[in-house]
């Protein structure tokens, strides 16, 4: 499906990603501590026994910066880190265990970053084994892992397939050498095809590419070839992101020149070409950038209507507690969030203290509650259904933007609930800002922008 142009123009504003509601802009610094323990502990023994919980751990460091990177990373060629870092998480994870009536049962565990690859095989498995050791783990687990095709080795892979992991996601971006030498990624995609093969030859069932459209110096020949040569190597989940150009938060983004940025017109041809050469090449648009083989558990979840969406993007497991360790982690207990001190000083400092690391948070309110639902019907769902009790306030912030967001035929409404159209599959983002009261009610300007456009 080829879209307009000024269609995409007219949808090309800064919006959230929404991996929460509210988002992360609209919480508090700083956290009652005692009230986020005692929120956790209820929401750990509401779900521990029935569904299992989520964990995601944060390796944050990295050996070399990639310009376009807007993760919490730490720059580093000294491995003496890791043991100090594991020794933190190990601790952290005490705190957490302390509050638990029962041990945990672990039913989805990703590995994020940073380059989790940048430990090595040794030091991931006493990382693991520390977590393992005083839980259970869930016969339907999904384990997962973003590895750098650059250093993601055989030992690294057996070792995880080992603890329980069959899912790894790579960070691709780009496969031209000079849209590479750039953004300082520099990696052959002979090391991607080895990383690629060395994964399912140890029995991984899915490897992810994360692509990236909208850097500098790319250009939509460049871009084809990447995807081809992607398309070639069969990844079973393909991850199509919009370059989010934010400098005021990630300095890195300001070491290149922003004239080598392709215009917004060009990027919404590169975004339009990398789709349609997914699309009919066997891929199934997931939503929000996602793409998937129909034989993948994610294709499958999106049929099934089981798909949802939290911290780590779209997941076929759906927990009501998902627990954050390291440096900036977030974690999402249902009904409250916590995020994690953002720095290592501080971070070390808090757990040097047994204290949890906490930084900032939010508690929701019913309202919040209601509206993040229908934000993730919308995300994993492509339709919600309205409740009665919430109609005065849809009518006040949502169903203005819903009648147009229809009028462009991006979706079918009532008072009854929303239905997302094939062409709305492609603007997501927008069609869940329609539900985002927070953003509605702060639409004054701010000096610095808050996320980066949606396309």
């Amino acid at each position: 499906m080829t879209i307009d142009t000024s269609l995409l123009n007219k949808y090309n504003v800064p919006v959230p990603r929404y991996t929460s509601y509210p988002t992360v802009p609209f919480w508090n610094e700083g956290i009652d501590v005692t009230q986020w323990k005692n929120i956790f502990q209820q929401q750990f023994t509401a779900a521990n026994s029935k569904e299992g919980i989520s964990l995601y751990l944060h390796l944050p460091f990295c050996e070399s910066l990639c310009t376009y990177c807007g993760c919490n990373k730490k720059i580093t060629g000294n491995h003496r880190v890791e043991e100090v870092y594991m020794q933190a998480i190990a601790k952290e994870w005490a705190l957490y265990v302390e509050l638990m009536d029962e041990k945990p049962v672990i039913r989805e565990l990703h590995l994020g970053g940073g380059t989790p690859t940048f430990f090595s095989s040794e030091n991931l498995k006493k990382l693991l084994d520390i977590i393992f050791e005083k839980s259970i783990i869930h016969p339907d687990h999904e384990f997962s892992i973003e590895g750098h095709p650059n250093n993601t080795t055989i030992f690294h892979l057996q070792t995880l397939y080992n603890e329980g992991f069959r899912r790894v996601s790579y960070g691709v971006q780009d496969t031209d050498p000079e849209v590479q030498k750039i953004i300082n990624r520099i990696q052959p995609v002979e090391n991607v095809q080895r990383a690629t093969d060395s994964a399912r030859a140890v029995g991984f069932k899915s490897v992810n590419f994360d692509l990236i459209y909208g850097l500098p110096l790319q250009t939509l020949k460049s871009l084809q070839k990447t995807i081809e040569q992607t398309i070639a190597m069969q990844p079973d989940r393909i991850a199509f992101y919009s370059y989010a150009h934010v400098p005021w938060t990630s300095r890195g983004q300001r070491l290149f020149d922003e004239n080598d940025l392709p215009s917004a017109e060009d990027k919404m041809k590169l975004y339009q070409l990398g789709k349609k050469l997914l699309l009919e090449n066997g891929y199934h648009d997931i939503g929000m950038d996602h793409f998937a083989l129909a034989t993948d558990d994610l294709y499958i979840a999106k049929l099934d209507g089981s798909l949802h969406r939290n911290f780590m993007g779209y997941t076929t497991q759906h927990t009501k507690l998902l627990l954050g360790l390291g440096v900036s982690s977030i974690s999402d207990a249902g009904v409250a969030y916590a995020q994690n001190e953002k720095t290592l000083h501080d971070y070390y400092a808090a757990i040097e203290k047994n204290e949890l690391p906490l930084r900032r948070g939010y508690f929701l309110t019913e309202e919040d509650v209601a509206f993040k639902q229908y934000i993730l019907d919308i995300s994993c769902k492509g339709k919600t259904f309205f409740k009665k009790e919430h109609l005065a306030l849809l009518r006040k912030y949502s169903f203005a933007e819903l009648e147009k967001l229809e009028a462009d035929q991006l979706l079918n409404w009532n008072e009854e609930g929303v239905t997302i159209t094939a062409l709305g599959n492609s603007f997501i983002r927008n069609i869940c800002r329609a539900f985002d009261l927070h953003l509605w009610r702060n639409q004054k300007e701010t000096a610095v922008p808050r996320f980066s456009n949606a396309i």
